[in-house]
Protein backbone atom coordinates (compact mmCIF):
# COMPACT_ATOMS: atom_id res chain seq x y z
CA UNK A 1 0.00 0.00 0.00
CA UNK A 2 1.37 3.48 -0.84
CA UNK A 3 2.13 6.11 2.03
CA UNK A 4 -0.71 8.04 3.15
CA UNK A 5 -0.06 11.90 2.55
CA UNK A 6 -1.75 14.80 4.05
CA UNK A 7 -3.26 15.36 0.94
CA UNK A 8 -4.89 12.14 1.29
CA UNK A 9 -6.28 13.39 4.48
CA UNK A 10 -7.34 16.84 3.33
CA UNK A 11 -9.91 15.00 1.59
CA UNK A 12 -11.72 14.22 4.71
CA UNK A 13 -10.49 16.41 7.31
CA UNK A 14 -10.23 20.25 5.69
CA UNK A 15 -8.50 22.09 8.42
CA UNK A 16 -5.25 21.01 8.94
CA UNK A 17 -4.57 22.10 12.72
CA UNK A 18 -7.76 19.69 13.19
CA UNK A 19 -6.00 16.66 10.98
CA UNK A 20 -3.61 17.60 13.29
CA UNK A 21 -4.90 17.35 16.56
CA UNK A 22 -7.27 13.95 15.31
CA UNK A 23 -4.75 11.93 14.25
CA UNK A 24 -2.30 12.36 17.06
CA UNK A 25 -5.46 11.86 19.64
CA UNK A 26 -6.22 8.41 17.46
CA UNK A 27 -2.33 7.80 17.60
CA UNK A 28 -2.71 8.29 21.57
CA UNK A 29 -5.31 5.81 21.56
CA UNK A 30 -4.12 3.28 19.69
CA UNK A 31 -0.98 3.54 21.94
CA UNK A 32 -3.36 2.66 24.90
CA UNK A 33 -4.48 -0.45 22.44
CA UNK A 34 -7.48 0.81 21.11
CA UNK A 35 -7.77 -2.17 17.79
CA UNK A 36 -6.51 -1.66 14.57
CA UNK A 37 -9.31 -0.49 11.53
CA UNK A 38 -6.26 -1.24 8.91
CA UNK A 39 -3.38 -2.92 8.94
CA UNK A 40 -0.19 -1.91 10.58
CA UNK A 41 2.07 -2.96 7.77
CA UNK A 42 4.97 -2.01 9.89
CA UNK A 43 3.98 1.52 10.17
CA UNK A 44 4.06 3.40 13.58
CA UNK A 45 1.01 4.74 15.12
CA UNK A 46 0.73 8.17 13.77
CA UNK A 47 0.95 6.67 10.19
CA UNK A 48 -1.80 4.38 11.23
CA UNK A 49 -4.24 7.03 12.10
CA UNK A 50 -3.85 9.14 9.04
CA UNK A 51 -4.29 5.78 6.98
CA UNK A 52 -7.34 5.49 8.82
CA UNK A 53 -8.47 8.87 8.22
CA UNK A 54 -7.41 8.97 4.94
CA UNK A 55 -9.67 5.51 4.05
CA UNK A 56 -12.74 7.11 6.22
CA UNK A 57 -12.21 3.46 8.43
CA UNK A 58 -12.83 5.22 11.76
CA UNK A 59 -15.72 7.75 12.53
CA UNK A 60 -14.38 11.64 12.78
CA UNK A 61 -17.28 12.63 14.59
CA UNK A 62 -16.86 10.05 17.30
CA UNK A 63 -13.18 10.99 17.28
CA UNK A 64 -13.55 14.71 17.60
CA UNK A 65 -16.11 14.26 20.28
CA UNK A 66 -13.88 11.74 22.27
CA UNK A 67 -11.21 14.04 21.98
CA UNK A 68 -12.98 17.33 23.47
CA UNK A 69 -14.34 14.99 26.27
CA UNK A 70 -10.37 13.87 27.04
CA UNK A 71 -9.59 17.87 27.30
CA UNK A 72 -12.50 18.95 28.99
CA UNK A 73 -11.92 19.91 32.95
CA UNK A 74 -15.81 20.62 33.86
CA UNK A 75 -17.77 18.48 34.12
CA UNK A 76 -21.23 18.95 32.61
CA UNK A 77 -23.76 17.27 34.97
CA UNK A 78 -22.11 20.17 37.69
CA UNK A 79 -23.09 23.07 35.55
CA UNK A 80 -26.74 21.80 35.45
CA UNK A 81 -26.66 21.27 39.62
CA UNK A 82 -25.59 25.08 39.83
CA UNK A 83 -28.16 26.61 37.52
CA UNK A 84 -30.81 24.86 39.45
CA UNK A 85 -29.58 25.92 42.66
CA UNK A 86 -29.15 29.73 41.90
CA UNK A 87 -32.83 29.15 39.96
CA UNK A 88 -33.82 28.37 43.36
CA UNK A 89 -32.03 31.13 44.92
CA UNK A 90 -34.20 33.57 42.89
CA UNK A 91 -37.25 32.18 43.77
CA UNK A 92 -36.91 33.20 47.52
CA UNK A 93 -37.54 36.85 48.39
CA UNK A 94 -34.46 38.55 49.99
CA UNK A 95 -34.24 39.02 53.46
CA UNK A 96 -33.74 42.64 54.86
CA UNK A 97 -30.10 43.60 56.28
CA UNK A 98 -30.25 43.84 59.89
CA UNK A 99 -30.37 47.60 60.67
CA UNK A 100 -27.08 49.05 63.11
CA UNK A 101 -26.01 51.99 64.08
CA UNK A 102 -22.08 53.19 63.55
CA UNK A 103 -21.33 52.08 67.02
CA UNK A 104 -22.09 48.63 66.65
CA UNK A 105 -20.85 48.43 63.33
CA UNK A 106 -17.67 49.80 64.40
CA UNK A 107 -17.50 47.65 67.24
CA UNK A 108 -18.39 44.19 65.15
CA UNK A 109 -15.80 44.87 62.55
CA UNK A 110 -13.23 45.66 65.26
CA UNK A 111 -14.17 41.77 67.16
CA UNK A 112 -13.35 40.54 63.42
CA UNK A 113 -10.20 42.37 63.46
CA UNK A 114 -9.00 41.50 66.61
CA UNK A 115 -10.56 37.68 67.33
CA UNK A 116 -12.82 36.41 70.01
CA UNK A 117 -13.29 38.83 72.96
CA UNK A 118 -12.36 36.08 75.38
CA UNK A 119 -8.88 35.15 73.89
CA UNK A 120 -9.73 32.24 71.99
CA UNK A 121 -8.62 31.70 67.85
Amino acid sequence: MARVTVEDCIEKVENRFELVLLAAHRARTISAGAPLAVDRDNDKNPVVALREIAESKIDLDGLTENLITGLQRVIPSDDEEEAERESRAEERPALPAPEMDEAAMLKALQSDRDGPADGRL
